[in-house]
């Protein structure tokens, strides 16, 4: 993020960033470049950049026969949550999404990974709503395979930005899980309240029954048709006191590499088309999110494009 030096920056206003880090003088990366005084700096020539993609300075010649042709393209971009947000379009469609959680002095935040996963973002976020897979696919963290009939949703609504979902699921309660959690029983349930943020982003808050809540937040950044840039991070109403962040790191990343072990199998060119998969009624918010979608696609005068399609 540039336009302003670090310590003149309003966290809360957008900030521009120059995404296009490729110059046009040998395709030079500016991502290699240094930030001099808010503006960007080419690693190559020293041509340096504003931040609106303007260039202002090239060493090799003066500053007014500059040519108006030397830019970068800029993107609107602004930090939150410890994350840099950007809108690739002219203007955003949305807003970022709001986490109370982050403004609460009596939660901790802990990050937990940022990395390409080989799948698509609407398998992930149709994953992280399915009440039916934690039992076969999470059988060695939390999923009880031998009762695999989770209980149905209690509550699936629409809203302006994705869908909001409740339900309460029955879970096993590893060791790992009793030291985090503070409870020695073998056996918990989850009450879960579970958001969906179109097109990629969803919050879910796990409440146990001791009280404490466990709020994680996973966003996917399309990189391919094929891979998502994935980040997740939690909120948590303990200490470290309490469990250690490190220990609760280990915990979720043990339930997401079960989760990749299975995603990354799946066809990343997920159809919107319902005829084209079939269903049980653990996919109804699944289902809800791909009519959403394909809604939202006729909105911005677009149509649905897979691989199929295509031919590819």
């Amino acid at each position: 993020i540039i336009g302003q030096n670090d310590d003149s920056i309003d966290r809360r206003q957008p900030q521009v960033c120059l995404l296009h880090l490729t110059k046009v003088l040998f395709f030079a990366q500016l991502s290699k470049g240094k930030v001099i005084e808010g503006n960007l700096s080419c690693p190559y020539h020293g041509w340096t950049f504003n931040a609106s993609g303007t260039c202002v300075k090239v060493p090799q010649i003066a500053a007014e026969i500059i040519p108006k042709t030397y830019f970068v393209k800029a993107y609107h971009c602004t930090e939150r949550y410890g994350y840099a947000w950007v809108c690739l379009a002219d203007e955003p469609i949305a807003n970022i999404p709001e986490f109370p959680e982050a403004g609460d002095p009596k939660l901790r935040c802990i990050p937990e990974f940022y990395e390409p996963w080989r799948c698509s973002g609407l398998r992930i976020m149709e994953n992280s709503f399915d009440n039916a897979h934690p039992h076969f696919v999470h059988e060695n963290t939390f999923g009880d395979a031998a009762n695999p009939i989770p209980p149905d949703y209690d509550v699936i609504e629409e809203t302006e930005t994705g869908i909001r979902v409740k339900s309460v699921l029955p879970v096993l309660n590893s060791p790992l899980q009793q030291k985090n959690l503070q409870m020695a029983e073998t056996e918990t349930v989850r009450i879960l309240e579970m958001t969906w943020y179109m097109p990629f982003t969803r919050k879910l808050q796990i409440t146990y029954p001791n009280g404490l809540i466990h709020t994680i937040i996973t966003s996917a950044t399309p990189i391919n048709d094929s891979t998502s840039q994935v980040i997740q991070f939690c909120w948590r109403n303990d200490t470290e006191a309490d469990a250690k962040a490190s220990d609760i790191i280990a915990f979720d990343r043990a339930v997401t590499l079960e989760d990749i072990a299975v995603l990354e199998t799946t066809d990343y060119d997920t159809p919107l088309d319902l005829q084209q998969e079939q269903h049980m009624f653990t996919d109804k918010p699944g289902i809800l999110m791909r009519r959403k979608l394909a809604a939202l696609l006729k909105t911005q005068g677009e149509e649905e494009q897979t691989a199929r399609m295509l031919d590819l």
